[in-house]
């Protein structure tokens, strides 16, 4: 039976849209979704959606398809995928379809497109939906053959999760980021820490989080296991999304229906961890899994044969503007070359008007359109046996980005680009003073212009 005590910002959500007072840990709860994303995906759930006899969806307003992983599709086999999906689409007339041109990564087209707002329950055919908690989802993935069954009926069944409480204080400053945060979690709980867990982030440190940081953390959830990463509304999530050029389905009244959603004070966690954020160091995850942290300034990588900025962790605007700020005026260390992949096509065009593809190119690095590009192996970037990659995806496991013996460091953005100077892994700290690097955060905040 539900206890009597507060709730945590999972269970709020779960209790609201099962029209219950409250729900507890362990129950199971079948609820109505608000939003449902599958991206090439889409073409595994058609023929469940058919033999389960469904003729419509159960609302086309709020079904999300964007197209990520295979950008343009670059084999047949791919080509077909994007055929059964624009047809499965045409067919029922789907609102929210983003073909090739008008595409991104999912996870950044849900938050960036205005699709997700606080007190949502958010599913997607992708384990990295969690990102969406960022703005206070409650979002998680689930198979092609569940969201079949979501697509026609608009329910789907949860297992209330235990919370792990994240509490944050202090205040990191560049070259540290949010990366290295979810790098020291993962080092402390692990890959199995956090599984079929809500890991909830809040405290005062978050004041000094932005909304691109805060993506980061929770997209990471996703490695600790966790069934949902989130992130208490405040006024930082309250601006971005009203910031947003569009808040899809008429929803712009709903922002701050749940801005004070938050875990009770008498809340029940499975645990509390602190972190002072002062005390964190740029960290790498080395292979061969992201719980395998170490700092940056005790990992020897040997030459780096490339290094990958990009996939849904790490390749919004505000990543991509501190990447150019690094290599302006400067050239790729021979022997490393650089890949950078842009969240959305909408990144894309804004990193164009601003130059910053320009940089990448002048560094010698190659600025390519949006997709999920070398973090999965598939599609462009691809690693030979026993090359070497400094990442700033999300995963590293053998085989991950190719060849079962290349091996993928996982790191920030800021260290990214670092390491293109230097052809090896470097703690940025030495590359650059603390004065200098407290000026990078305006400008990733700003724009390049604010270098003038």
């Amino acid at each position: 039976m539900p206890s009597s005590g507060g709730q945590t910002m999972a269970e709020k959500i779960l209790a609201d849209h099962a029209d219950r007072p409250r729900v507890a840990p362990g129950e199971v709860v079948e609820v109505p979704v608000d939003v449902a994303m599958a991206h090439e995906a889409c073409a595994q759930l058609v023929k469940p959606f058919n033999e389960m006899g469904a003729d419509e969806v159960w609302d086309r307003d709020k079904i999300v398809i964007p197209i990520d992983h295979w950008v343009p599709a670059s084999d047949e086999s791919s080509a077909r995928l994007h055929g059964i999906v624009r047809d499965f689409v045409d067919r029922h007339d789907l609102q929210h379809f983003y073909d090739i041109g008008n595409h991104g990564i999912c996870h950044q087209i849900l938050v960036e497109e205005g699709h997700c707002l606080p007190g949502d329950i958010v599913v997607g055919t992708d384990s990295h939906t969690n990102m969406a908690g960022a703005v206070g989802s409650f979002a998680c993935g689930i198979g092609p053959t569940e969201m079949a069954s979501v697509f026609a009926t608009g329910e789907c069944w949860f297992k209330v999760p235990e919370t792990i409480r994240v509490e944050l204080t202090g205040g990191y400053e560049f070259p540290v980021m949010s990366k290295d945060l979810i790098l020291h979690l993962l080092g402390e709980l692990t890959t199995r820490g956090g599984i079929y867990k809500s890991i909830e982030f809040g405290g005062p440190g978050l004041d000094s989080m932005p909304m691109y940081q805060r993506l980061t953390i929770t997209n990471m959830t996703t490695e600790l296991g966790a069934k949902a990463g989130m992130i208490e509304p405040d006024r930082e999530t309250i601006g971005y999304l009203e910031g947003l050029p569009d808040i899809k389905n008429g929803r712009r009244d709903e922002i701050r229906e749940h801005e004070d959603l938050a875990s009770d004070p008498d809340a029940s966690f499975e645990r509390t961890v602190e972190v002072d954020l002062d005390q964190l160091e740029p960290l790498v995850a080395r292979p061969q899994s992201p719980d395998n942290v170490y700092p940056v300034a005790e990992t020897d990588t040997g030459p780096v044969d490339q290094v990958f900025v990009g996939s849904c962790t790490n390749a919004r605007l505000e990543d991509l503007r501190v990447v150019a700020q690094i290599l302006e005026g400067e050239e790729m260390a021979d022997g490393t070359r650089l890949l950078v992949y842009p969240a959305s096509q909408r990144i894309y065009r804004e990193a164009m008007a601003e130059g910053i593809a320009d940089v990448v190119t002048d560094a010698g690095g190659v600025f390519n359109p949006s997709s999920c590009g070398a973090c999965f192996g598939g599609m462009g970037g691809v690693l030979d046996e026993g090359e070497v990659c400094v990442s700033t995806s999300n995963r590293n496991f053998p085989g991950r980005m190719g060849h079962v013996e290349s091996k993928s460091y996982l790191v920030s953005p800021v260290t990214a680009a670092v390491t293109c100077l230097y052809g090896e892994l470097v703690d940025p700290r030495e590359h650059l003073s603390s004065n200098q690097w407290a000026a990078f955060d305006e400008v990733s905040q700003q724009g390049l212009e604010a270098l003038a």
